[in-house]
């Protein structure tokens, strides 16, 4: 399997996941159609799958010209089948959905939204988180409640460290800039940071990142407790 990331948009992220034996790919959170039909076309793939981590416009929003001009089907999770345009198949929480090698189980982690759903390719060791955990950061609340998403942030903790990471936005070095200022003594983030800029720098992507550097990097992921995590919180969504 390889994992193609797609920029979108301003800062989206979209993921082709690539069966390389017989070339047949999904796409996750399609932000717009025309960056994934261009690599499509170009590798001659064979896109049979949308996944959505969740309905906000900026990662479904190739899902209706995609489904038209491939005949692909649309997954999502069940409670956000209204709002996910287009959708086929439904996923409920903790349910493995599997088609020939691709295989993922899918969890319910509100907080960002109500309805957003991870998936979990188990057998690549692999997490889509959309936008509850970024590098560095977590989601903004906009449905949910703070004790969700603490608690949506502690099931990816869970998840074993060598886990990679792919999230929906780059984001990374704007968040690292919010983590040092509260754990400015922190030497892995700082070694992180050397590392975020000269990715940037030479034109990379900074994702994936492991469960493992967010444990050791990512404020958020470090709080103790639901009250220390909503101050952080509410700090970021005014940095």
């Amino acid at each position: 399997m390889r994992i193609e990331i797609i920029k979108c948009l301003k800062d989206n992220f979209s993921y082709l996941i690539i069966d390389e034996q017989n070339n047949s790919a999904c796409v996750i959170d399609p932000s717009e159609a025309s960056p994934i039909i261009d690599h499509v076309e170009k590798f001659k793939l064979n896109l049979k799958f949308i996944l959505n981590t969740h309905h906000h416009f900026d990662h479904i929003g190739g899902n209706k010209e995609l489904k038209k001009k491939y005949n692909l089907k649309v997954i999502g999770f069940e409670k956000d089948k209204e709002r996910i345009p287009e959708i086929d198949i439904t996923l409920k929480d903790k349910e493995i959905w599997k088609s020939n090698k691709f295989e993922t189980k899918i969890y319910h982690i509100p907080g960002h939204t109500s309805g957003h759903i991870c998936y979990h390719f188990f057998n690549q060791n692999i997490l889509f988180t959309g936008d509850t955990l970024f590098s560095l950061g977590c989601g903004r609340i906009f449905e949910g409640t703070y004790e969700q998403m603490f608690s949506s942030l502690q099931l990816i903790k869970s998840f074993p460290e060598n886990t990679k990471i792919y999230c929906g936005h780059e984001y990374t070095l704007k968040n690292a800039e919010f983590c040092i200022k509260h754990d400015k003594d922190n030497s892995a983030l700082i070694e992180k940071i050397k590392s975020i800029k000269k990715k940037l720098d030479n034109g990379f992507p900074t994702i994936p990142t492991t469960i493992k550097e967010e444990l050791d990097c990512n404020i958020f992921l470090r709080s103790k407790d639901v009250g220390s995590f909503s101050k952080l919180r509410d700090l970021k969504d005014n940095f």
